[in-house]
């Protein structure tokens, strides 16, 4: 037996699969992981990037570095997908799987909406945050806009973690007190699972003077006039726009069929698609539960077990628990922590824990036991 498993996406999903499956079954399987990028970075790293806390090398863990048995990684761009026949093709290969898995994530649309392009910046992608790190010491008066323009969006913390780091880097440079701070969302409360959260963030706030604008999206900028236009009709002037970039599945997932009504749906208890054989996990699903890499990480572990139950034997696995750790900086060197369980009960339950020193502690090493993990270092 040698299962030829082939996971399409080196991000928090496919790397914990991959990992788990050589441990548990190498010998008994081989594992490609493909992706386009040469190296992993976590996504709360962007922050350290745009304040200066790192440069760009000081967050990358090189794809070269794998030393897992059994796991073979293809730096290559997917360019088909058929979940029928599990075949695979990117720019150098082809790939015909036994298991395929499906791990993406989701891409950002940075054409709409209308104005964002030319009057607005952003930091969900490396280049968004390069960009806007050299943008950032110029600016030394005015009003920052942080606005999200549509749903679902990664990493549901993100925006209002941006605003107080902001504060505290302007504090930094002297300029706090001729900047204005604003945060829109679209949900009633900064993290509507977790009510705890949300009055710690919107607390601090209160505390740095960074408003708050609930139940809202950025629909549109003019660039010359720097406006922001809401889905309400009310408009807010800017000096510096920071947008949070709508989200699609790639390109080649949107053509293979395999996404309905925007997203791949699965079987929420082992991330099965409605294709035999073919899983999805992380953010390019539509699974209950927010787009974040600890999610991704916990669908991997999910469809691990479930393909080392079937490949070993033993009872049945236990199902996709949709719950994960979710880390909220708040300025200070401190963090806070979320710990959300979306599946395993009658409802989500989100207790939070207070920013503090020793859960930032806690965060950096839940960095280095994946990179020990997933690269070897």
């Amino acid at each position: 037996m040698n299962e030829r498993i082939v996971i399409l996406g080196a991000g928090f999903g496919g790397l914990e699969l991959s990992a788990r499956l050589s441990s548990a079954l190498a010998g008994d399987v081989s594992v490609t992981l493909i992706d386009k990028n040469e190296a992993f970075v976590f996504g709360f790293s962007k922050f350290d990037l745009l304040f200066g806390r790192e440069n760009l090398e000081g967050v990358r863990s090189y794809y070269r570095d794998i030393v897992n048995p059994g796991v073979q990684f293809r730096q290559e761009i997917v360019t088909s997908i058929d979940p029928i026949a599990r075949r695979v093709v990117t720019n150098r290969n082809r790939y015909d799987a036994d298991v395929l898995v499906v791990a993406l994530g989701a891409e950002y649309d940075f054409s709409v909406p209308p104005g964002f392009s030319e009057g607005g910046y952003e930091f969900y992608s490396i280049d968004g945050v390069l960009r806007l790190r050299d943008v950032l010491p110029s600016f030394r008066s005015g009003a920052v806009v942080i606005g999200v323009l549509g749903e679902p969006f990664k990493c549901p913390p993100a925006p209002c973690e941006a605003a107080m780091l902001l504060d505290e880097w302007l504090v930094a440079r002297g300029v706090r007190s001729k900047t204005q701070i604003s945060v829109v969302s679209p949900w009633g409360t900064p993290v509507p699972v977790s009510s705890s959260a949300s009055k710690a963030i919107l607390d601090r706030f209160a505390e740095r003077n960074i408003a708050f604008v609930p139940d809202q999206v950025v629909t549109s900028l003019d660039p010359a006039r720097q406006i922001a236009f809401l889905r309400d009709g009310r408009s807010l002037p800017y000096d510096l726009f920071l947008g949070i970039p709508i989200h699609r599945v790639p390109a080649v997932v949107e053509t293979s069929g395999l996404s309905v009504d925007g997203w791949i749906p699965v079987d929420k208890a082992n991330l099965a698609t409605r294709f035999p054989h073919v899983y999805a996990v992380g953010d390019v699903t539509s699974a209950p539960v927010p787009k974040a890499g600890v999610f991704a990480e916990s669908a991997g572990r999910a469809v691990a077990e479930h393909l080392i139950a079937q490949l070993r034997g033993g009872g049945p696995p236990k199902p996709y628990d949709g719950a994960g750790s979710c880390y909220i900086e708040f300025g200070e060197h401190k963090v806070g922590r979320v710990d959300a369980d979306f599946l395993t009960g009658p409802s989500p339950t989100a207790p939070f824990y207070g920013p503090s020193l020793e859960t930032a502690e806690e965060k950096r090493e839940f960095a280095s036991t994946r990179r020990r993990r997933w690269f070897g270092h």
